[in-house]
């Protein structure tokens, strides 16, 4: 069985979906009020996850430029919308949606076409079998860090009106106003990716380097492809909560530097 895969059928999957029984049992059984949820989120994810595959196969067969594009930028649609609807107060008209998803066209999608074309190279550059993976993981952890820290940002400011309209009636800036507001939402969102590297090899053995050791591969190529990952994804989460957060603290002021929160909803 070395190097070999274990398929996995419809028997297989079941057993392991049968699991969530017990969980459903037990939200029940404790009144969480979850098993509900829990069942969407399971059908949800055993549709989603066969049209992809689907989807995939049928990418692969045909490497077709426009076909790759139009997944790609549908996954960006949705990630963008998760960031969109995590926010407590968020920016009122496109702004809302916009500003998310602009931040992970500027960092998620410019990183993964950058690794494809000059660290992997793989013929041709846009082969799906790497860039629309690598797309996705990193749309799916840097949408996380922008949804936090647009969060923060949001809340915080809303909280601490009183003390940004002090400060500008002090003289500051709308910038000098804002910006400890701003370093804790860029430090909030950055922290599920730092402790996703602080602990990978020693707490968790992470996601990609899992599924590569379960399919066969070497440990210490699936170890390389796991470090690259981590490394891309820290800085996709960096740079698009950066221009998030910058994005949205300019237009939380008016020309006159004026502090304008009928702009959040």
């Amino acid at each position: 069985m070395n190097g070999s895969i274990i398929p996995l059928g419809p028997f297989e999957l079941g057993l392991a979906a049968s699991l969530l029984l017990l969980v459903g049992f037990l939200s029940w059984r404790l009144q969480m009020g979850v098993e509900r949820r829990l069942l969407i989120a399971a059908v949800r994810a055993a549709i989603q996850l066969s049209l992809l595959g689907l989807v995939l196969a049928q990418l692969f067969n045909t490497l077709s430029p426009w076909l790759i594009t139009l997944v790609a930028s549908f996954m960006l649609a949705v990630a963008g919308y998760e960031v969109w609807s995590r926010q407590t107060y968020r920016l009122r008209g496109w702004w809302g949606y916009g500003t998310g998803t602009l931040s992970m066209l500027l960092s998620s999608v410019t990183i993964a076409v950058l690794t494809v074309q000059v660290i992997l190279q793989p013929q041709p550059w846009y082969h799906p079998q790497y860039l629309i993976p690598l797309l996705g993981m990193l749309l799916g952890n840097t949408m996380t860090g922008i949804a936090v820290a647009m969060d923060t940002l949001g809340r915080e400011t809303w909280n601490r009106q009183g003390e940004v309209e002090a400060r500008l009636m002090l003289g500051d800036s709308a910038n000098t106003a804002i910006a400890d507001i701003r370093r804790a939402a860029l430090r909030a969102g950055l922290i599920p990716i730092l402790n996703s590297m602080t602990t990978a090899g020693v707490v968790s053995l992470p996601g990609m380097m899992t599924g590569q050791i379960l399919a066969g591969g070497d440990p210490m190529q699936a170890a390389r492809y796991q470090m690259m990952i981590l490394f891309l994804i820290a800085a996709g989460t960096a740079l698009g909560s950066a221009s998030a957060v910058l994005i949205m603290s300019r237009r939380l002021f008016d020309q006159r530097d004026r502090l304008r929160l009928d702009h959040l909803h």
